[in-house]
């Protein structure tokens, strides 16, 4: 049993890591934060000169952490951190940890925009030509000058010119340029640039903006809220290219890493929907702000704005409650598109700008599983296409030009680091890939930001400056698949204890082992917990997945595509060899990036797109998993590696599988030949 709590020490949370630990009253924050390997930059040896270690207190109650935190949890502002505010402003909020001490339980926040080391957020745009029909359109013209004898207005000149040289037979004006028409007609000398909006055909085109003389640029921004990250690029409407992008860590994950979390912080909340929506608008504001910085442009010339989520994102968006999402019949406010004016959204562009989000497909495959859709176009292939776009909850579609199906699979934050002993968010540092010597059992491993093997010279050098600080998601997938093809793990997942006579790697963990991945400060290792939670994962992906290719009548896929940052950097023969994904062609599984970015800037570029979408969404199938009496089946075969029941042939065609292995829970047992499936017996005798 473990042993009770020091009364005298406090319970401290750091968030968005979510690495926590217990410290005895008085301990600073930044000591808290080395302790447990959380990383706060500070330059200046915790002077209280640098302010680089800059932190937030979270306040309220976090019941899936079982903690209540507030400010009186905080030490009062000393003399070090009073003279660095008067000298150097410290925002609202904000705490320097080097001088804050801990005083009772405390959920922290360390700001993304206050340290260098952050979370590498990977969603760049890819190089894709996208057709250009966008709803919103730069008009030039010259308007009649006002005639005593043809007592016509401003605004109605200026329509009959709009009509006369682009055809806009019906044709309206946004009120809030009513009032400025005038000015800008004269501004021009009567020559003007409208900026018209007109999505869908038969209803009337609007004027957004207006502008004197010449204008030949406007903006469209894509946006993709993910439920860890958000992404954003800033687009040309004219030329159709990216003119900059950027990316964030959602700043939501503070009231839960997942997304049943987030939605039980609304229900036991009542303010919790505001303060959600308030935090994920304020995110979007703010990469506003670095895109129109990085195109040297202003926001008043963004017209057009296209936003893709989850479901639970795409309702706290829009300032919707989540609520009914959170259980059956998981029914949303509004599944279709919704068309909004960006002001409506509180988000400060082009008075006049329009807003575009894309319909969801179901209670939990959401608009970014549309717009990925959209980009990889299953319903356009004759070959039967999965797409996997695997987060905090993975997003599963399976089909092709005659049928298409969906559904979700609740694979929690494990892929993303959370619920892993060492595990963290991709950032500097990081383990993101792994080796392991088949016979001596010593790992070699990369870290993001380093070129080299651990094992090569200089690599000790290379990473002084970051360390070795965990191991984010890919290198999850790839140590646990290494553990396997190594024999360190049974198909079952449990690490084999007997080993340790072989390895000094392999060391006691309680009733259990572990592997030591890293010796070096801090010590990574991979638990048996660690290795359990990502089979739940995996299992609950694969097990969603099952259930799709039974509705479709069929035991393989041609093509595999891997959607989402996370699923760039998957090795797919890894992905494979831990059953996260079918059996399938390794040349036909790729990674496609931020596709639903990508269907996003089709949106926002092509209104067809739109209309193609809205349509596709209407004959998707949506298979609600937890209503499925075979899912469990599923998932309990999925616990094993690869998988209990289905086979693998060309896998095994191309990778040696190690023998099977049964071993108890606690790491002892026998080892006994794995029986080959028919299909993997033919693919040794084609070798």
């Amino acid at each position: 049993m473990n042993a009770p709590p020091n009364i005298t020490e406090h319970l401290v949370l750091f968030m968005p890591s979510g690495k926590r630990g217990r410290f005895a009253k008085g301990t600073t924050i930044l000591d808290a934060a080395r302790q447990l390997g959380v990383y706060v930059e500070s330059v200046c040896g915790g002077r209280a000169t640098c302010g680089r270690c800059q932190i937030e207190v979270q306040e309220g109650h976090f019941a899936k952490h079982k903690i209540s935190s507030s400010r009186d949890s905080i030490s009062a502002v000393g003399p070090k951190e009073a003279r660095y505010a008067e000298k150097r402003a410290l925002p609202a909020g904000r705490r320097l940890s080097c001088s804050a001490t801990i005083e009772g339980d405390l959920v922290v926040d360390v700001p993304q925009d206050a340290i260098v080391n952050a979370q590498v957020v990977r969603k760049d745009a890819d190089a894709r030509v996208i057709e250009r029909y966008p709803a919103v359109q730069l008009c030039y013209v010259e308007v009649d000058e006002p005639d005593m004898h043809k007592p016509l207005g401003d605004l109605d000149r200026l329509k009959a010119a709009l009509h006369r040289e682009w055809g806009f037979a019906r044709l309206e004006a946004d009120t809030h340029l009513i009032g400025d028409v005038q000015s800008i007609l004269r501004q021009g000398e009567w020559a003007v640039t409208a900026a018209i909006h007109h999505d869908e055909e038969g209803d009337a085109a609007r004027i957004i903006a207006l502008w004197p003389g010449l204008k030949n640029e406007a903006y469209g921004i894509a946006c993709d809220i993910g439920s860890t990250t958000i992404a954003m690029h800033l687009v040309s409407l004219l030329s159709g290219r990216v003119v900059a992008s950027a990316g964030a860590s959602n700043p939501q994950i503070r009231f839960g890493e997942d997304l049943m979390s987030r939605v039980s912080y609304v229900m036991m909340n009542p303010d919790g929907r505001q303060a959600m929506t308030k935090a994920v608008r304020q995110e979007v504001s703010k990469l506003v702000d670095k895109v129109v910085a990085e195109g040297n442009i202003q926001r008043a010339d963004i017209l057009d704005a296209v936003f893709v989520g989850n479901p639970i994102m795409h309702h706290l968006f829009l300032g919707i409650d989540p609520s009914e999402l959170g259980g059956a019949p998981f029914a949303l406010a509004v599944s279709g598109a919704v068309n909004a004016r960006a002001g409506e959204l509180r988000l400060a562009l082009n008075p006049g700008a329009r807003t575009y989000v894309l319909p969801c497909i179901a209670g939990h495959v959401g608009a970014d599983a549309a717009a990925v859709t959209l980009s990889e176009g299953p319903h356009r292939q004759d070959e039967m296409m999965l797409i996997v776009d695997v987060g905090t909850n993975a997003e599963i579609v399976l089909g092709d030009r005659r049928r298409v199906v969906a559904a979700s699979s609740p694979t929690g934050p494990a892929f993303e680091g959370a619920e892993i002993s060492s595990g963290q968010r991709a950032a500097p540092g990081a383990i993101e890939r792994v080796r392991i010597d088949r016979e001596t059992l010593e790992p070699r491993f990369r870290v993001i930001g380093c070129d080299l093997w651990s094992d090569e010279p200089g690599f000790a050098e290379a990473v002084e400056a970051t360390g070795v600080s965990g191991i984010c998601g890919s290198g999850i997938i790839e140590v646990i698949a290494e553990m396997y093809l190594s024999g360190i793990i049974s198909e079952d997942g449990v690490i084999d204890g007997a080993l340790a006579l072989k390895s000094p790697r392999i060391v006691a963990d309680g009733r259990t082992f572990s592997y030591v991945l890293s010796e070096a400060t801090p010590r990574i290792t991979v638990t048996q917990n660690d290795v359990r939670a990502i089979q739940l994962a995996k299992a609950a992906l694969y097990a969603g997945t099952k259930l799709l290719m039974e509705k479709q009548g069929v035991e393989t896929v041609d093509t595999i595509r891997f959607a989402g940052a996370f699923g760039s950097f998957i090795d797919p023969s890894y992905a494979m060899v831990l059953g996260l994904i079918p059996d399938c062609d390794l040349e036909k599984v790729s990674a496609v990036g931020n596709a639903a970015g990508t269907g996003a800037r089709m949106a926002l570029l092509n209104r067809n797109h739109r209309r193609e979408i809205e349509e596709t969404v209407h004959r998707i199938e949506k298979i609600e998993t937890a209503l499925e009496p075979k899912f469990q089946e599923h998932f309990v075969y999925a616990m094993a590696l690869p998988n209990k029941v289905d086979p693998f042939p060309r896998l095994a065609a191309q990778v040696k599988l190690p023998p099977r292995k049964v071993l108890d829970g606690e790491g002892g047992g026998t080892e006994r030949p794995r029986r080959r499936s028919r299909e993997e017996r033919m693919a040794r005798r084609r070798r």
